[in-house]
């Protein structure tokens, strides 16, 4: 059965690697922060891929808001963009970097292994749920085989520095620190950071972790 097809916001499609970033719960694709990280990994040689979860694209649709789908539909919208991307693009998921915003790296670090993708980047994990640091998603992350990076600002709301470094993660699951960023990066003024200068840390830090990768043959 063939799967299903997803509209897919594709950018400096002539490029390699191929990373495939999923939005965050409350935001679309096109979101501020999904085009800052996006155009800046495209302007770096990355071809980068976009798509929305069903319920985001249906509020695209008619204007109403939703709540994400469930976890399964989630799961299964991922494995069917990767499908489809290697269909479209004739590779194998071995030369595909995935992950995404909050939930949308979530999930796809949960079917990273299972799906044999050659690397995973998480932009602000959510560790927890804000406000309920012991309810942790970090299970699968203890034995992820698959290498990967997360961009993690060092006040996240949804897993702070000092929180994150007492959990116990995989090898392959590296953290990079940005300082006094929120969940999406942004540091307060008082800091002397500014979005900009941790948005160009992020890249920089995907740009060298997509350069360590083998990503030529799958």
């Amino acid at each position: 059965m063939a799967s299903e097809q997803h509209d897919l916001l594709v950018e400096n499609a002539p490029g390699t690697p191929t990373v495939i970033l999923a939005h965050g719960a409350g935001a679309p694709m096109d979101s501020d922060f999904m085009e800052a990280i996006t155009t800046q990994l495209a302007d770096r040689g990355a071809c980068v891929i976009r798509f929305e979860f069903p319920y985001m694209a249906g509020r695209r649709v008619d204007g109403k808001k939703r709540g994400p789908n469930t976890a399964k539909v989630l799961e299964a919208t991922w494995e069917e963009i990767i499908a489809q991307v290697c269909e479209q693009r004739s590779l194998t998921p071995e030369q595909l970097v995935i992950g995404g915003k909050s939930m949308g790296g979530r999930i796809a670090s949960v079917i990273a292994d299972r799906t044999n993708v050659g690397g995973l980047v998480c932009l602000g994990y959510p560790f927890h749920p804000t406000g309920k640091p012991e309810k942790l998603r970090t299970e699968h992350l203890e034995a992820l085989a698959t290498p990967a990076l997360c961009l993690q600002g060092t006040r996240d709301p949804f897993g702070t520095r000092e929180e994150v470094e007492g959990y116990t993660l995989a090898e392959s699951f590296e953290v990079v620190w940005l300082e006094d960023g929120d969940h999406s990066l942004k540091p307060r003024k008082r800091s002397g950071r500014t979005l900009e200068q941790n948005l160009e840390e992020a890249v920089d830090a995907i740009d060298a972790f997509l350069t360590r990768l083998d990503l030529t043959s799958g």
